[in-house]
C-alpha cells in the first residue's frame, strides 16, 4: 500500500470517530432547546418540598411541579382527577373515598398505594404543615391498595379544595423516619410523585432545576427541563430570550405582544392590605380602625400607584370578582372629615395637624416592602401615599421600608404598627376568611393571617364558613362573615392589581389561569397541567398522544455507528483500489 493511501486510510478512520462526538454535542443542544426557563425577581422561595417552601404563593408553586395531590383544579370552576382517578363524599358516614391511579410511582420509582396518603394525613396532624388545616380530619382508612377512605371527625366544607386539591402526599418509605421535617433537606425529601423531579435548588443565587419525571401517570410533560432564575429585570429577561414566561409591566403590554409574546391578564385575586397590630392602642380600638378606612382613599392608590391598572378592593376580604362575594359589604368612602372626627371622639385633640392624647402625639409606625403580585418585588408608591393620607387627617407616622420577609417576620411576631402587606387566595374558597383572620393553634403564624379573634360573631361566622355542608346555608355564613368582617376590620383591604404576565408560544406551552387560583386559589398562571402539554391531561385522563414528547434518534444513540462507517468507507476504498 502507498504512502498516500495510507494517509486517506487515517484520515476516513478519523472523520469516522469525529462524527460520533458532533452528534453527541448535536443531542445536547437538542435537549438543551427543550428546556423552558421561568424568571422572578425574587429568586429564593424555599427548598421545594411542604415543609420547607416558604409560605406564600410563589413557594408552594416551587413544590407543587414535585409533589401532586388527590385532585387538582383547571381552567374550569370542577375538580379533576390528579393523584385520585374518581372520589365520592358518603355523607352518612362523613367520609371520602379516593381510587387512586394504579399507575402513580414516586419518583425512585417505588409504587405509590393508599398507605402513602393514610401516612401523609398521619404525619401532618402530627407534624403541622401550615398549608393545610387537618383539625377536621379524624384519620385515614386503606380499603385496598389503591382505594382510600378519609374519615372527617366533623363536617368540613372546603374539604376538595384544602385537603384534596391542596394536601401533597408524602411517600410512607421516605418520610417515615423523620422526626423533624424543618431540618429535614437531603435528596430523598425532593422525592414525590408530581411531574418533575428535583435536581437542585440554590438558595445564594435563587434558581430551581426540574427534570420531567418520564415514569409520570399522565404522562411524560412536554418540556425536559424547568428552571427557575433570578434577574433584576424579569421583562427584560423575557425580551431577550432568556426566559420564556414571566411577569411583565402593565405599561408594556401591547409591546410584549408585538414582540410575539402571548399576555395573560390575571383576575383579581390578589389584594394589598394593611395589616393593623390590633393588640396596642389605638389600633385595638374599632373605631379607630373605621376611621384609618375613612381616611385611606382607595382610588389614590389605583390611579398612582397602580396607574390605573387596578381597582378599590372589597373590605370583606374576598375578591369583588368572586362568585363568594357579599353584596352587603360596608363600605367606607374617603372621607378626612369623618376619619378627624371618629379619632376625636376617642379623646384626641387636633393641634398643628396633629392629633395628641394626654400630651403624647398619635404616631404610627408603617412597614412597607415591595410585596406585589406572586412574590415580585416591585417598587410602587403604596409607602407614600398612605403616609400623606394618614396625616392629612393628624396621624404622624414613622414610614419604614423593609425587605419583605422581614416585614413578614415583624408582623409574626407582633413588632410593628401598620404594615403593608399583601396576598392572594381571594376568588378562592371562602375559607380564606377564616384563614386570614384566625390562627389556628399549633400551625406556624401566617404574615397575612389577622390573628383576630376579639368578636363571637365572626367567630361564629367563620366556623360555618368552615363546617355548614348545605350549600345555601354556608353561603348566608359567607356573606355575613364578610359583612363583619368589614365592619371589624381586623385589616384593611385597599385594592386589587391588574397583573400581567408572558410567555414565549414557541415552547410550545400554553400557560393558562386556574379559575379561583391554583390550589388554594394561588392566582400564578404556572399551573403544571399546562406543561403536561394536553387537554386530556388537563381534564385529568391519561395521555395517549406523546406526538410532541421528544424521541430520540436511535441511530444517533448506537454505539455501533462509529465502527459500522469505518469498516464500509474501507470496504469501499478497497473495492475501488481492487478495480484499478
Amino acid at each position: 500500500m502507498e504512502k498516500k493511501e495510507i494517509v486517506i486510510i487515517l484520515i476516513i478512520i478519523a472523520m469516522c470517530l469525529i462524527t460520533p462526538v458532533i452528534n453527541a454535542e448535536s443531542t445536547i443542544n437538542d435537549n438543551t432547546k427543550n428546556q423552558l426557563r421561568i424568571a422572578d425577581k425574587t429568586g429564593d422561595w424555599g427548598y421545594p418540598n411542604p415543609y420547607l417552601a416558604y409560605a406564600r404563593g410563589p413557594g408552594y408553586m416551587r413544590m407543587h411541579f414535585i409533589f401532586d395531590t388527590l385532585v387538582w383544579k383547571n381552567e374550569t370552576t370542577q375538580y379533576i382527577p390528579l393523584l385520585a382517578e374518581k372520589w365520592e363524599y358518603l355523607s352518612d358516614e362523613d367520609a371520602y373515598v379516593f381510587h387512586l391511579n394504579k399507575n402513580a410511582k414516586w419518583h425512585d420509582m417505588e409504587p405509590l398505594t393508599a398507605e402513602d396518603v393514610v401516612f401523609t394525613i398521619e404525619y401532618m396532624k402530627e407534624h403541622p404543615y401550615g398549608w393545610v388545616i387537618l383539625d377536621s380530619v379524624d384519620r385515614g382508612e386503606v380499603l385496598d391498595e389503591h382505594t382510600v377512605k378519609i374519615h372527617m371527625s366533623s363536617p368540613y366544607a372546603p374539604f376538595m379544595e384544602d385537603i384534596g386539591g391542596s394536601m401533597p402526599i408524602l411517600p410512607e418509605h421516605i418520610w417515615k423516619d423523620v422526626e423533624n421535617p424543618m431540618d429535614f433537606t437531603d435528596e430523598t425529601a425532593f422525592i414525590g410523585s408530581g411531574p418533575y423531579t428535583y435536581v437542585d435548588f440554590s438558595k445564594e443565587h435563587g434558581t430551581y432545576q426540574y427534570e420531567a419525571f418520564g415514569e409520570y401517570y399522565l404522562g411524560k410533560p412536554i418540556i425536559d427541563k424547568l428552571i427557575y432564575v433570578k434577574t433584576g429585570d424579569p421583562q427584560m429577561t423575557l425580551q431577550r430570550g432568556e426566559a420564556d414566561f414571566t411577569s411583565i409591566k402593565s405599561d408594556f403590554v401591547e409591546q410584549i405582544k408585538e414582540d410575539g409574546f402571548v399576555v395573560i391578564k390575571g383576575p383579581h385575586y390578589w389584594n394589598k392590605k394593611l395589616m393593623i397590630n390590633h393588640n396596642i392602642e389605638p389600633l385595638d380600638n374599632i373605631i379607630f380602625r373605621q376611621a384609618l378606612a375613612h381616611a385611606i382613599n382607595q382610588d389614590e392608590f389605583v390611579d398612582k400607584s397602580l396607574r390605573g391598572h387596578g381597582k378599590p378592593a372589597s373590605y370583606g376580604l374576598i375578591s369583588s370578582e368572586s362568585v363568594w362575594i357579599s353584596p352587603n359589604v360596608p363600605d367606607y368612602p374617603y372621607d378626612p372629615d369623618k376619619a378627624i372626627e371618629l379619632i376625636t371622639s376617642l379623646g384626641y385633640e387636633l393641634k398643628d395637624g396633629v392629633f395628641t392624647k394626654n400630651g403624647k402625639t398619635l404616631e404610627l409606625q408603617i412597614l412597607v416592602s415591595m410585596i406585589s403580585t406572586g412574590g415580585e418585588g416591585t417598587p410602587d408608591r403604596d409607602g407614600e401615599i398612605i403616609m400623606n393620607q394618614l396625616e392629612k387627617v393628624g396621624i404622624k407616622v414613622d414610614l419604614t421600608s423593609l425587605d419583605t420577609k422581614i416585614v413578614d417576620t415583624k408582623v409574626i411576631n407582633w413588632d410593628f404598627d401598620l404594615a403593608i402587606s399583601g396576598h392572594g387566595a381571594i376568588g378562592g374558597d371562602p375559607k380564606i376568611l377564616h384563614e386570614k383572620t384566625l390562627q389556628v393553634p399549633g400551625v406556624k403564624p401566617n404574615p397575612n393571617c389577622a390573628r383576630y379573634n376579639k368578636s363571637e360573631e365572626l367567630n361564629k361566622l367563620l366556623d360555618d364558613v368552615m363546617h355548614e355542608m348545605d350549600p345555601e346555608k354556608r353561603k348566608e355564613a359567607v356573606f355575613e362573615a364578610q359583612n363583619v368582617y368589614a365592619r371589624e376590620l381586623p385589616a384593611i383591604s385597599i385594592y386589587y392589581p391588574t397583573w400581567y404576565n408572558a410567555y414565549d408560544p414557541d415552547t410550545g406551552v400554553e400557560w393558562f389561569e386556574t379559575i379561583g387560583g391554583v390550589s388554594k386559589g394561588i392566582p400564578i398562571p404556572q399551573n403544571k397541567l399546562a406543561l403536561i402539554g394536553s387537554s386530556a391531561a388537563k381534564e385529568g385522563k391519561e395521555i395517549t398522544d406523546v406526538t410532541s414528547i421528544p424521541v430520540e434518534n436511535e441511530t444517533q444513540g448506537s454505539p455501533l455507528m462509529p465502527f459500522l462507517a469505518v469498516i464500509a468507507l474501507l470496504l469501499a476504498f478497497m473495492a475501488i483500489r481492487i478495480k484499478r
